[in-house]
């Protein structure tokens, strides 16, 4: 079967290659002309997921929390100019189709009480005097400090977006419109909240896949020089790398889907597993032609693949495996992470032996006097496999004592290991991050949430007892340091009961005090939602910043626990809407991804090795230290202090896949000499020998792919290259010497 499979690749070749041609030109222009970068809520939920619908139900009854935050340098924060300015950018703004509304000082209303009716004057009235300005200001302390600074010297403007579904096709372009509109007339201000974090997190996206693409390659490549046996297989390893990657972008842009910030790293991965098949395949015909100098070159080809071809299908089957399990996640972006790089995994495969096996038949028999390009005489793998050879048979017993001692150190530290994500490390240094850290010193928030209390009795919120209740909730939240600028009904009644203290006086009907009450929820003042529409919810918008998934929780518990405290649970009801919600649920679907995916691509991957090596002995023994890098890898976060997060949440089944790869190279030459009447030292001797010139030259390409991930200006991107570095590493370490020496040691 593989002979008659090579004899037709030879015959059709000049067909073949057209064809590849052809498909990848047409796959690299689909890609430039359609790649788009998408990290909108909905990659991180599924549609029907409970949390994600309440979500969006929120922003259609309450209005969403897609706010800009404009904060605006000026001379007089209060002065008719800066008035002037701000009407002009709201007519501009509110023009815009995805806008739902603007908000600032000069759209301010407040209420004035007068011949038992509510009338609304603006708030920023520039005839009125400074001083009665100001005065006018401090007495709506919480929604004042939202609209300028104490200084008056900064002006603050909100852009609220339509609901998110809504504004998901538009989102690449809002933010250019947007700021094209405020540098009309606005030469200098800081913009920040939610979709200009999010517009960051592509743009960053999108600028790290296209360096860590060109840096791969030339990594590669360099490396490439030295690890080959001669500069002639350049060509034809860089091809392997290169026809896979096009082919599948242009499949995922094909198909409509779109990178984030997890999928971005598929082009890094993908090309350092398909130049670690291609160096294995070379390092067998290239070993193959200086043994065998009577074979013809198809005679070379078809031993090469014969021997390569078990041992890449099963590197490639619990990679595959690995990456498949993230399947099983509840989080659609790690969903398609793990379809499109098993994909692409499937795509190498076969490509990098059509590739080589095209490419030898290009080449000369001349094997004997070809070496790399650059050759470091100081570096021999074969003086350093021999030494590995004999050091792991003199020490095996203490080689094994430590390293299980290192396993059982990692296993147990696996209860330690924190499970958190802070938004801002998703985030890399920049204007985006630069504005949010100064507008957020100056209002002590970046993101709000709405608070909504219910009745649970057939009068509306706005009775005499529930407002007492209002009151004291909101003054216990006032003095929360997690939380900003309280406002709702509390803010206006206050404010009238300074200025017209008969309105809530004891002799004054409920009616009275609930009619009036029920007269300031007026669409001017939308941007703070204070009622339902039947005024049995009264709504409370609080202000946060951007923290970790830690500090949130511990905000919306101490929401919660003050509501208890304050209010009779028994008669009314707390619900808390907002993307800090939704965000703090992260928490539970990466512990689920991670024990779902990794105990999955564990069982998979035993079976696999079970069949493969066919002696379960063999294969325990075998699979005890593709547990050390995972174990170290625990370690490593523990001493650290890296925390299990959206980007870490995939690292443990996909280094599972990627530890295995070795071994499996490793134990199929120690196997395939079990007839060979030979202890199983010498055995693995000659299978170091034979193979261990391609372990350390795919384990370095890996590594190297993973550290130019680790260079990612976004830092848990980083962590995440700089996890996967070291637990290929030690993969390696645990191949060359732990493995060797359980082998040597109980294998019979």
């Amino acid at each position: 079967m593989v002979d008659k499979t090579i004899a037709l690749i030879l015959k059709y070749r000049s067909a073949i290659i057209i064809t590849l041609f052809i498909v990848t030109g047409f796959c690299v222009f689909q890609t430039v002309q359609k790649l788009r970068v998408d990290n909108s809520l909905s990659i991180w939920f599924l549609e029907d997921n409970p949390n994600y619908k309440a979500y969006i139900d929120f922003q259609e009854a309450f209005g969403s929390d897609e706010i800009f935050i404009l904060m605006l340098p000026v001379n007089n924060a209060i002065g008719a100019l800066e008035k002037s300015n701000l009407l002009k950018l709201h007519n501009a703004i509110d023009s815009l189709s995805f806008v739902k509304t603007s908000f600032s000082l000069a759209k301010a209303k407040y209420p004035i009480y007068a011949n038992d009716k509510i009338n609304f004057d603006d708030l920023y009235n520039v005839d009125r005097s400074e001083k009665g300005l100001k005065s006018l200001l401090s007495k709506l302390p919480n929604i004042t400090s939202q609209l300028l600074t104490k200084d008056y010297k900064n002006q603050f403007f909100y852009i609220q977006l339509n609901p998110t579904p809504s504004i998901e096709e538009q989102r690449q372009t809002i933010g250019i419109e947007i700021r094209q509109i405020i540098e009309k007339q606005y030469s200098n201000y800081y913009l920040t909240g939610p979709p200009v974090l999010n517009e960051a997190y592509s743009t960053g996206v999108f600028n790290e896949s296209l360096s860590f693409g060109i840096l791969t390659i030339l990594v590669i490549t360099i490396m490439l020089l030295f690890l080959l046996p001669n500069r002639r297989y350049l060509l034809v390893s860089l091809l392997s790398v290169a026809i896979p990657l096009a082919i599948l972008f242009g499949i995922i842009t094909a198909l409509g889907f779109s990178l984030n910030m997890i999928s971005m790293l598929i082009p890094t991965i993908l090309m350092v597993y398909s130049v670690s098949d291609a160096v294995h395949i070379i390092n067998i015909y290239h070993k193959e032609g200086l043994v065998n100098k009577t074979y013809t070159k198809t005679t070379l080809i078809i031993l090469a693949i014969k021997k390569s071809i078990m041992p890449c299908f099963y590197t490639t089957l619990t990679t595959f495996v690995g990456y498949f399990a993230l399947y099983l996640s509840p989080l659609p972006a790690f969903k398609n992470m793990g379809v499109f790089t098993c994909v692409g995994l499937v795509l190498s495969f076969l490509l990098v032996y059509v590739i080589t096996i095209i490419g030898f038949s290009f080449m000369s028999l001349n094997f004997k006097n070809t070496k790399p390009l650059i050759v470091l005489e100081s570096m021999s793998q074969k003086v350093f496999i021999r030494w590995v050879n004999g050091f792991t048979t003199r020490y095996k017993t203490s080689i094994i004592a430590v390293f299980t001692l290192v396993l059982l150190s990692g296993i147990y530290a696996v209860s330690f290991i924190k499970i958190d994500t802070n938004s801002l490390d998703l985030l890399a240094e920049g204007k985006a991050k630069q504005d949010l850290r100064i507008i957020e010193q100056a209002i002590s928030a970046s993101s709000r949430l709405q608070l909504s209390i219910s009745t649970l009795k057939e009068a509306t919120i706005l009775n005499t007892e529930a407002l007492k209740y209002l009151e004291n909730f909101q003054e216990k939240l006032q003095n929360n340091p997690l939380v900003a600028s309280p406002v709702s009904v509390v803010n206006i009644k206050s404010f009238l009961q300074k200025r017209t203290p008969v309105l809530f006086q004891n002799q004054v009907s409920k009616e009275k005090v609930e009619s009036t009450l029920t007269a300031i929820d007026i669409k001017d003042n939308s941007f703070f939602k204070l009622f339902s529409d039947d005024f049995k919810t009264a709504g409370m918008t609080i202000g946060l910043k951007e923290a970790n998934r830690v500090r949130l929780e511990k905000t919306l518990f101490e929401v919660k626990q003050a509501f208890e405290e304050k209010f009779p649970t028994e008669d009314y009801k707390l619900k808390i809407n907002g993307f800090g919600v939704v965000y703090a649920q992260l928490n539970n679907f990466i512990l689920e991804t991670q024990f779902k995916s990794f105990f999955i691509a564990f069982f998979v991957a035993f079976l696999c090795l079970w069949f493969f090596i066919k002696s379960l002995r063999t294969t325990v023994l075998v699979l005890i230290p593709n547990m050390l890098p995972l174990a170290v890898l625990a370690l490593f976060m523990v001493l650290f202090d890296i925390p299990l997060n959206v980007t870490t949440a995939m690292i443990t089944p996909i280094m599972l896949g990627i530890a295995m790869d070795d071994t499996i190279h490793l134990v199929y030459k120690y196997r395939k000499n079990i007839n060979v009447k030979e202890t199983p030292e010498s055995r693995i001797n000659n299978a170091m020998a034979y193979t261990g010139g391609a372990l350390l030259s795919t384990t370095i390409a890996l590594v190297a792919g993973f550290l130019i991930i680790s260079s990612s200006a976004v830092p848990s991107v980083r962590e995440f290259g700089l996890l996967c570095a070291v637990t290929v590493a030690v993969a390696l370490i645990t191949d060359v010497f732990y493995l060797p020496a359980l082998l040597k040691k109980f294998d019979d």
